[in-house]
């Protein structure tokens, strides 16, 4: 796989964006994909993920009823619309692939990543 990340920018407290990150070089449609995100001076947590057919999503416990993970594997591409922006939302977002097709939370069960975007919520 290879994935690039696409739809940050810097947004206000309670707005609304969607990411997108599409596959250009796997059997996209047989992974399970994830969000993972990065603040500066953390470490990298789990946002979401979603399952290689789509009927199976889980979310972090702090974007939970927030974000929404979906996929359309005819276009390779997974998303996050994230609604409802916190200044806590700040932080580089990355998709990532998983082989196994899991959608598990733990990056490392994750085989490939992209670059990341970046995602900043002023107040």
């Amino acid at each position: 796989a290879h994935l690039a990340e696409s739809g940050g920018r810097l947004v206000q407290v309670g707005d609304s964006l969607k990411l997108s990150c599409v596959d250009s070089g796997g059997t996209f449609s047989t992974y399970a994909m994830g969000w993972f995100r990065q603040a500066p001076g953390t470490e990298r947590e789990f946002v979401a993920s979603i399952g290689w057919r789509g009927d199976t999503t889980s979310y972090s416990d702090s974007v939970k009823g927030r974000f929404t993970i979906s996929r359309d594997n005819a276009k390779s591409t997974v998303y996050l619309q994230m609604n409802n922006l916190t200044p806590e939302d700040t932080a580089v977002y990355y998709c990532a692939a998983d082989q196994s097709g899991w959608a598990g939370s733990m990056g490392d069960e994750y085989d490939y990543w992209g670059q990341g975007t970046q995602v900043t919520v002023s107040s």
